[in-house]
């Protein structure tokens, strides 16, 4: 296990970020009290290729991001008290959503699934920690071993994703993991629901395949999202952290 004789990781579980030195800057915006109306503090991540790439157009995305990388998620996890990803990440992946690599407690695992789609027999809906599937449709209360939990839509059709975080705040779950996909991300993002985003820029050049972000089209550069980020290198990769404060994309 990473990290299990780290002096300044095992400071920053225990909520002293003055003892975790280099890790401080990173991740010390996370042990703050959510600054928000809903009560929560909502973290995005994805990592991309240079030239914004997270998948290949087959959908194939295992490995971008560097070992560095892999346990800069599995941080996040430990740090957070909901991991969040959709649908087409369960169907590529099959993930675990745990901190299997680092010391610290795995995180309730939430899976957007609006249309209700996704099979009982996925490893998320069979065992390990405990699994809400969010979905906007009515059906069993549970799916596998997993809660469903209905959530209604927004004006456009979409999951009403501040609604989601009311829920999971009201649940005792204010720290949210939103680990992807690049579609579930940008989503928050365009929502305005992101207070940080995390973006792992591996140094690799696909040519072609999934865009990191999928968002409103914009006639003038001046309408894009600007903003500011702070640099650390978690070899081979370089990590951006970017204070959103709930702007919308």
């Amino acid at each position: 296990m990473d990290g299990a004789d780290d002096p300044e990781w095992q400071a920053l579980l225990a909520g002293r970020p003055e003892s975790a030195g280099a890790l401080a800057a990173l991740f010390s915006p996370l042990l703050a009290p959510p600054g928000a109306a809903d009560g929560c503090l909502v973290i995005g991540r994805l990592a991309q290729t240079l030239d914004g790439r997270i998948a290949t157009n087959l959908g194939h995305s295992q490995w971008i991001g560097g070992p560095g990388d892999i346990r800069h998620t599995h941080r996040l996890r430990a740090l957070c008290d909901a991991v969040v990803v959709g649908a087409g990440t369960v169907r590529a992946d099959d993930p675990q959503l745990t901190t299997r690599h680092v010391p610290g407690p795995s995180p309730l695992r939430v899976v957007i699934d609006p249309e209700r789609r996704l099979g009982a027999d996925y490893a998320l809906f069979r065992d390990g920690p405990p699994t809400l599937l969010v979905t906007a449709c009515d059906g069993p209360a549970m799916h596998g071993a997993a809660q469903a939990l209905r959530i209604g839509r927004d004006a456009a059709g979409q999951l009403d994703l501040p609604a989601l975080l009311r829920a999971l705040a009201a649940r005792g779950l204010t720290k949210i993991f939103v680990e992807g996909g690049g579609q579930t991300v940008s989503r928050f993002l365009v929502a305005g629901c992101l207070d940080r985003l995390h973006v792992t820029v591996a140094p690799m050049i696909l040519g072609s395949g999934r865009p990191a972000f999928d968002l409103p089209e914009v006639a003038r550069i001046c309408q894009g999202l600007r903003f500011s980020w702070t640099c650390h290198p978690i070899e081979p990769d370089m990590l951006f952290d970017i204070a959103l404060g709930r702007r919308a994309a």
